[in-house]
């Protein structure tokens, strides 16, 4: 009984016709393969990688299949992303082998009878590895590896998040002389405030709000309501340039590594924690340096003016997400119990939100109403970049909650909140104006830029969405054009409804990655004409970058060139801030960004894998269970089901939907059964059934149990 062939309506890559070629990056996902280049993504045909791996880049041609789709063909492989393999060891007669974790990648890869590195790492049969590629696959040779590091047995209980780290290169500790280093400084607020380009602000009210869990806080806010009702926002920052002289052993580890990484059951920090979770952290009651940026709005959240300067602050209340969100009004018209946690956890946060009351009041603050002035500007910006045509998609994320003997407790799901949104707000209109304030004054930094979304997937988006009925024709043009007025409409129009996750799916794969790049090139979904990184330099090397080149000019606008360039100075000097001659960070400043897009992409994907395997592991002892979910992908391999409990996302392989043969429509994204016309869509409500964990691969199994009939 077959149950399953995947065959494609959509037709398969005619090859009638070959399109110049393009160079691209290649993106390997539960979907399938894609190549992204300045002309857009596409994904590859069938044989299409020719053993390209995941963020190579290559040289592809272009063809258009029978319905007209673009797909891409590597011609050549240009650069390779990663030498590194993580697999499961085993022979193969005088061979052995290396089996990829990653089954995306369909090629084994072996070491040669001569190569004792295997016995040099202990590998045996069945261990997890750590391999080194040291000969590519071609199409006349298989790849060729050399044992690094054995990882593990399978099961050792952190063996899934140490093949995380393996894969991405990552690495748990610092190198001795950046340890060194950091631990060489002391906060020294009143020796830095000798500056003359440092404020003394530490009179001003100012708090942090952080996940619960947080232990470095790089951001604080302070607000006021001004006397035409509008806000006077000050946004403060940590000075981690004050700390990290450019071109020292800290400065290079954090460029190397370009962003902390935050793994499910542990962080690996872009600068150490001796200067990420003390000296650089604005933690309460002590006195810390800040990078401020002081902006005036008007009553309908208009930018009236801003000035960014170096600061001294002093932090007076810590709080978090869930306490804010207790503290908070309720607005008319809006549930803030929605999505809420259960009693337990909202008793534990109206705790700490009473406790931060308090200490608010001991400075003569009101800390509700404080939080109040903020969200409302924090609204008053959201609908002014909706007026614009800025793109607001509806995203969540699951978070895979540990012990305190690293094994999975339960699973959160974490959404967008009035708490959440009001930080959010104010840090997107810090990093525009300080943005703003760089290109007035023509200077190259890290710039955050957004390109138009790919017009092949917004159209393939659009005639998906359209059939499924949840847009009209207009707004289908509207996609096609990648206008954002378009792709907003839709999203709000389906807010609250059933076609929510199908809208915000579809249209989320078909936003290009926005990167880093030294000039100015505008963000597509924010609709902002510029845009920059500058609120976290604890953790993200572009915004450290940011707050070099705005200090620098600082110095030289209102002490001139020769003053900000005295050694005397001290880290504030020129040569501290950005460096000297070829190594300086104009003369590197792109490779920084290439590089600091790519560590981006690589944590993120790192997240994404080790919350997986987490989540793997708390459903290994649940399979044979039941639960509900709605599907909420659809490709080749099968259905995606997003379970309503927790939101874990599993998939139902086309083996495990029936006793039935079942065809992909892709082109409208569903499967049909060929006997009975039954059909299976994004967003169709299903009953499954645990069927398999595996937390090395991160793949979890469903059995469908039953799926309620589509409406029409």
């Amino acid at each position: 009984m077959g149950r399953g062939r995947g065959r494609s309506r959509g037709g398969a890559s005619s090859g009638r016709r070959r399109a110049p070629e393009f160079t691209g990056t290649v993106v390997l996902t539960g979907s399938g393969a894609f190549v992204d280049t300045p002309e857009g993504r596409f994904r590859f045909t069938e044989r299409g990688l020719r053993g390209a791996m995941g963020g190579d880049i290559v040289s592809v041609s272009l063809r258009r299949g029978e319905r007209g789709q673009l797909r891409a063909q590597v011609e050549s492989t240009i650069e390779r992303a990663t030498d590194v393999l993580v697999g499961t060891y085993g022979s193969a007669g005088p061979l052995g082998v290396v089996r990829p974790l990653d089954t995306r990648v369909k090629l084994d890869f072996f070491v040669l009878p001569t190569d004792d590195s295997p016995a040099r790492a202990g590998a045996g049969e069945g261990d997890v590895v750590r391999a080194r590629i040291v000969g590519y696959p071609t199409r006349h040779e298989s790849g060729v590896v050399r044992i690094e590091e054995r990882l593990g047995g399978p099961d050792a209980p952190d063996l899934p998040i140490r093949c995380v780290m393996a894969r991405y290169d990552l690495e748990d500790g610092y190198p001795a002389a950046a340890l060194e280093e950091a631990r060489a400084h002391r906060a020294d607020a009143e020796g830095a405030l000798a500056d003359p380009l440092r404020i003394d602000i530490r009179e001003r009210f100012a708090l942090t709000i952080d996940p619960v869990d947080a232990r470095d806080f790089d951001d604080a806010i302070s607000i006021e309501r001004t006397a035409s009702g509008g806000w006077l926002l000050g946004v403060h920052i940590a000075d981690v340039s004050h700390y990290v002289p450019w071109g020292g052993h800290v400065d290079l580890e954090a460029r190397r590594r370009g962003t902390s990484v935050y793994l499910a059951d542990r962080v690996l920090p872009m600068v150490p924690e001796e200067l990420s979770c003390d000296v650089c952290s604005l933690v309460p009651d002590e006195d810390r340096l800040a990078v401020t940026v002081d902006i005036e709005l008007d009553a309908r959240g208009r930018v009236k003016g801003f000035k960014p300067y170096p600061s001294a602050i002093r932090s007076r209340v810590r709080t978090d997400y869930e306490a804010v969100e207790e503290l908070l009004s309720v607005h008319p018209g809006e549930d803030r119990d929605a999505g809420r946690e259960t009693d337990g956890v909202r008793e534990a946060a109206r705790a700490r939100a009473d406790a931060a009351v308090a200490r608010a009041a001991r400075e003569g603050v009101d800390l509700a109403a404080f939080l109040d002035d903020a969200d409302g500007l924090a609204r008053a910006r959201r609908a002014l970049r909706a007026r614009r045509g800025a793109v607001d998609f509806e995203t969540s994320e699951v978070h895979v909650l540990m012990d305190q003997d690293g094994a999975p407790e339960r699973i959160v799901t974490r959404a967008r909140t009035a708490a959440t949104s009001l930080v959010e707000e104010a840090m997107l209109l810090a990093n525009e104006c300080v943005a703003r304030w760089l290109v007035d004054r023509g200077l190259e930094a890290a710039f955050r830029v957004h390109a138009e979304p790919s017009p092949d997937e917004l159209a393939a988006a659009a005639r998906v969405l359209l059939g499924a009925g949840a847009i009209d024709a207009p707004c289908a043009l509207g996609l096609e054009a990648a206008e954002p007025a378009a792709l907003q409409g839709a999203v709000e129009a389906a807010h609250g409804t059933p076609a929510a996750p199908l809208v915000n799916a579809l249209l989320l794969r078909a936003q290009q990655r926005a990167v880093y790049r030294p000039c100015n090139l505008g963000h597509y979904a924010l609709a902002a004409p510029a845009y920059c990184h500058f609120t976290s330099p604890i953790r993200r090397y572009p915004d450290l970058v940011v707050h070099r080149v705005v200090k620098q000019r600082l110095a030289e606008e209102r002490l001139g060139r020769r003053v900000a360039a005295d050694a005397s100075r001290g880290p504030e000097s020129t040569a501290a801030l950005i460096g000297r001659g070829p190594e300086s960070l104009p003369a590197i400043l792109a490779p920084i960004c290439r590089q600091a897009s790519d560590s981006e992409r690589a944590a993120d994907a790192a997240a994404h894998a080790s919350q997986k395997a987490m989540v793997c592991r708390y459903y290994a002892g649940r399979v044979g269970e039941r639960a509900s979910g709605a599907v909420s992908w659809i490709d080749s391999m099968g259905a995606f089901v997003r379970l309503d409990e927790t939101g874990a996302e599993g998939l139902v392989r086309m083996a495990a939907l029936g006793d039935e043969w079942w065809d992909l429509d892709e082109e409208r994204l569903m499967l049909v059964s060929s006997a009975t016309g039954r059909e299976i869509r994004l967003g169709t409500r299903v009953v499954v059934e645990i069927a398999g964990s595996d937390p090395m691969r991160g793949h979890l199994d469903f059995k469908l149990i039953h799926a309620a009939p589509a409406l029409h």
